[in-house]
């Protein structure tokens, strides 16, 4: 029978990260501290760049090396460093080049030396060098807050001088009596020796009320929750304290956890696609920087601002708007204790940033005295520990670099869903950009898996947006009347058009050079004929290479192209959950007000998973298929469930 479930911490071993660092570097390190400047430390432990860095989970070792081009048209995409020894001069694929002090380190291409004209060239690109350690660590978080654990409590069944102590009544039932059930329904059991009672724990279907207070007030907690009702007046309409609030939220979190490993998971597994279209935005919220108890106006020396921003990653499917993932860079168990031990330990305050394994956090590592050769001066160290000082003023936890968080956001997507074609829209973000190409370089090299650029201008006025919706409508009817189209079919045109402007048009440009020619991401978007009424037109483009596409699959994949998935679903939270909505104007009108603003990322990522729960399998949208209506989940449209789920099934896990 399932066991009850608690949410997995920190000591459960879900990942086990396998240290890329041998005990004789980290000694090696610790003795040349002293002995180098900082800058000649840094250069000295640089092969950390393009080192794997493996992992186990669930049974499985996983190895993860990003540090290599992610240009989708240079012929080195995807591919890691390597030394061409049968070359005189010996060159590298790649090498590293720019400045260690104003963080400017990238990686450069270097040309083929072996094959130069053949296939794909070398396009002298330059790419950012992450952490591979710190992304194996940003991975193990996110596997971490979404795993629950089965609660194996230590029991004693016998009294100290019983002779039967160490026996229990799952292995050796004769030895005991059942006397009958406790309240929460589980079995009891009686030693015939010592004669000694205990209870065990029930089993899921047993209780599932084990262990909690008002009980009855869940199902109408779930929905206050997601209908924007704020904290407080959740706390009145319900009788219940504050701390009895965020009790029932961590409950219905870990409910929505069990809910898709029965669910979502195994419905996953036994699926697979030949084409998912992702659609990948960020959202960012202002942190209601609350300082800690004890930490007084007093004692306020000028923090950073009041408000932090914090970004969510979120990914859903294009046509059904199933939301696979939706994260918050924020890391609230990691501590500047910890911090420090890892920078004494690995002596991270003199490595580049690409070789820490703390390097996804705001900040790197821990200030330490200044070594014996070292370029930073006292004042500089005491600097630094104020900044340290004054944010431990406030919410426990450290930011995360929103790249990492997006780079450990795919790779999660990469291993739960199964297709054979990618593509995915996003807006001109270079973070989200670069974690596409990194997880899935070798689906674009093989042209599996394309990106494409969704460019909606964000400053029209509503009226101006319906104004083009409009004009679409009649631009488009205008142009098949005049090229010989009998259809009024608006989709339709839109597509005979854009096959016609493909004709013409390509994504890409192609060089050609005396004998070789290859081609370029041209960067010049087109506007896509189809506008929303809430958007108007929007440009779209594509980074990656389409030139193997003829001029129709082209136009059937641009029809695709646009945001809605996750524009829907952004809404939604900003409407639904009142942590996470806009600032309002306070009532002098001088300002804007967070009043409402989450301060603890915790209970926003809580808040943004039952949101995600609720939104994929309970939360119906009507859609016109065939002339009639058709109200179904996004679970059900993408295939994973047939059945329409409500809070009772989650909360209770019918």
């Amino acid at each position: 029978m399932s066991k009850l479930k608690r949410l997995a911490t920190k000591e459960d071993v879900i990942v086990d990260i396998v240290n890329p660092l041998t005990d004789k570097e980290i000694i090696d390190r610790q003795e040349q501290y002293d002995l180098l400047e900082p800058k000649k430390f840094a250069t000295r432990y640089n092969d950390m760049l393009y080192r794997p860095v493996s992992f186990n989970w669930i049974g499985k070792t996983f190895t993860i090396q990003y540090n290599h081009c992610n240009e989708p048209f240079c012929k080195w995409l995807g591919e890691n460093q390597h030394k061409f020894e049968e070359v005189k001069g010996k060159p590298k694929r790649y090498k590293l080049e720019g400045s260690s002090k104003s963080r400017s380190k990238v990686i450069r291409c270097n040309p083929d030396p072996i094959h130069p004209t053949k296939g794909k060239p070398t396009l002298n690109c330059s790419t950012i060098p992450l952490s591979n350690w710190s992304i194996a660590e940003e991975i193990k978080r996110l596997i971490q807050i979404e795993t629950v654990q089965d609660i194996e409590p230590e029991y004693d069944f016998h009294r100290d001088s019983c002779l039967n102590n160490g026996i229990t009544p799952f292995e050796t039932k004769k030895l005991f009596y059942k006397q009958g059930k406790s309240t929460a329904g589980s079995q009891r059991w009686q030693c015939k020796t010592c004669k000694k009672i205990t209870n065990v724990l029930p089993t899921r279907k047993q209780s599932t009320t084990y262990n909690q207070k008002r009980n009855d007030v869940l199902p109408m907690f779930a929905k206050l929750l997601v209908n924007k009702v704020p904290i407080n007046r959740a706390c009145d309409i319900l009788e219940i304290g504050a701390g009895t609030y965020y009790d029932k939220l961590e409950w219905l979190y870990r409910k929505c956890i069990e809910f898709l490993d029965r669910h979502e998971r195994p419905a996953f597994e036994k699926k697979e696609f030949k084409e998912i279209w992702l659609n990948t935005d960020k959202m960012h919220y202002y942190l209601n920087n609350v300082r800690k108890k004890g930490q007084g106006a007093e004692k306020f020396r000028g923090l950073e601002d009041l408000v932090l921003p914090t970004y969510i990653v979120v990914t859903g499917d294009v046509h059904s708007r199933y939301i696979f993932r939706s994260d918050i860079a924020y890391d609230w168990e990691k501590s500047f204790d910890e911090l420090n031990i890892d920078t004494r330990q690995f002596k991270e305050d003199h490595l580049n940033d690409f070789c820490k394994k703390n390097a996804r956090l705001d900040f790197q590592h821990y200030p330490q005295e200044p070594s014996k050769n070292d370029i930073e001066t006292k004042f500089d160290f005491n600097k630094e520990m104020r900044e340290i000082k004054k944010r431990k003023q406030y919410v426990s936890g450290l930011h995360v670099n929103s790249t990492y968080t997006t780079v450990a956001h795919y790779w999660l997507i990469k291993r739960l869903v199964g297709a054979s074609e990618w593509r995915m829209i996003s807006d001109d973000d270079r973070s989200i950009m670069t974690a596409f190409y990194r997880v899935f370089a070798k689906e674009i090299k093989q042209s599996d898996a394309h990106h494409f650029l969704c460019l909606t201008d964000r400053n029209k006025t509503k009226k101006d947006a319906l104004e083009e919706f409009d004009d679409a409508k009649k631009d488009l009817l205008d142009w098949g009347f005049h090229n010989g189209y009998d259809t009024k079919n608006i989709v339709k045109l839109a597509k005979y058009q854009l096959t016609e402007h493909f004709n013409t048009h390509s994504f890409h440009k192609t060089i050609t050079t005396p004998g070789y020619s290859y081609n370029e991401w041209a960067n010049i978007p087109i506007e896509h004929p189809l506008a929303s009424k809430d958007k108007g037109f929007h440009k779209v483009d594509c980074t990656t290479d389409l030139s193997s596409y003829e001029p129709n699959e082209v136009a059937e994949l641009i029809m695709n192209v646009n945001d809605n998935a996750i524009s829907s679903f952004l809404q939604q939270l900003r409407r639904r959950l009142s942590i996470l909505e806009r600032p309002i104007v306070s009532a002098r009108k001088d300002g804007k007000s967070y009043i409402y603003a989450n301060f603890n990322p915790k209970y926003a990522q809580m808040a943004i998973t039952i949101m995600r729960t609720y939104y994929n399998f309970c939360l119906t949208y009507n859609t016109k298929q065939s002339g009639e209506t058709v109200s179904k989940t996004p679970a059900q449209r993408l295939g994973i469930t047939d059945k329409e789920f409500d809070w009772n099934d989650i909360i209770y896990l019918r």
